[in-house]
């Protein structure tokens, strides 16, 4: 088995590759001077078993090419399996038509994958679970709630009796309730609201009690992060003592992080699927929760052609 890191997110790698004792793979993925991506691989990777370890996270284009190239040269190279290692998927939200003559961009980025080269494809918490099926060759998605739940029980131990699990609209409920169940069953409630147009949403009902609760947004994806600061607006004004949210992927586009500083949350945190933009580390109420062993757990046993989703029983 060897690991091969692209340059979306190299403390991942690194702490994927420490979490299974073994090196990184020696390898140059640079740009020529006209910002084309040359990838060229130091070791012999002939019959071998490779993970490519790349987000697709912004820059989306240049790492999703990054990834393309660098399995291609591990195919040329003929290593035995490729699986790319997708801890954060872009273009994973435009998974539909939501109106005529626009693209299913995730679906494309699925044919690109493959052909490329890829053997298997390994990500977290992709946004809409159809994406499995866009591709035509084995597909792992892991889930971040068991590192969730195990971080919310440790900092919230006094809170546990009035903890409330929060949907911030109602196609996250089923992400919701497997977190709440996980939490001995926590209460579930559920923002209603109205997207007018993308990146801007209206918070228009709570469904449930958080009156006097400790409140637990959960959501796959922040990027302007305007839904979770009005979700918490609306959960403080319904009467929540607190209100912490857990999301998987910091996208933290724009304005996002200077918003979260200023809203009614006490506290967002995500993984490290994403590296965070410059500037967000300082920023007081952002902690970053890894999942490194979560997916060097998983490498290990794919590699030893044994079960993944054992690891979420």
């Amino acid at each position: 088995m060897k690991l091969l890191a692209g340059n979306s997110n190299p403390q991942l790698a690194r702490d994927i590759a420490a979490y299974l004792e073994m090196p990184l793979t020696d390898a140059s993925v640079r740009r020529f001077a006209d910002e084309e991506v040359f990838v060229e691989i130091h070791e012999n990777v002939r019959g071998e078993d490779v993970f490519v370890i790349q987000s697709t996270s912004a820059p989306a284009n240049d790492n999703l090419m990054e990834l393309l190239i660098c399995i291609d040269a591990l195919r040329r190279a003929s290593a035995r399996r490729i699986t790319a290692v997708i801890p954060y998927f872009g273009y994973a939200r435009q998974d539909r038509k939501p109106g005529p003559r626009t693209p299913i961009s995730a679906k494309l980025v699925a044919n690109l994958i493959t052909v490329a080269g890829a053997s298997r494809v390994l990500s977290v918490d992709l946004h809409a679970g159809q994406i499995q099926g866009f591709f035509d060759i084995p597909t792992d998605n892991l889930y971040a709630a068991p590192v969730m739940a195990a971080d919310i029980e440790a900092r919230h131990p006094r809170d546990r009796e009035r903890l409330t699990v929060v949907s911030p609209d109602v196609g996250g409920v089923v992400r919701a309730r497997a977190l709440a169940r996980r939490l001995d069953n926590a209460p579930l409630a559920i923002v209603d609201k109205r997207r007018e147009r993308p990146g801007e949403s209206e918070v228009m009902n709570i469904i449930g009690n958080v009156r006097g609760r400790a409140c637990i947004l959960i959501d796959d994806i922040v990027d302007s992060a305007g839904t979770l600061c009005n979700a918490a607006l609306a959960l403080r004004e319904a009467g929540a003592t607190a209100v912490s949210a857990y999301v998987t992927h910091g996208v933290l586009s724009g304005g996002a992080v200077a918003r979260v500083e200023s809203s009614g949350l006490d506290e967002l945190v995500v993984t490290d699927s994403i590296a965070l933009p410059e500037g967000a580390a300082s920023a007081r109420k952002l902690r970053l929760l890894s999942i490194a062993p979560l997916v060097g757990e998983a490498i290990r046993r794919i590699a030893d052609e044994s079960s993944v989703s054992s690891l979420f029983d």
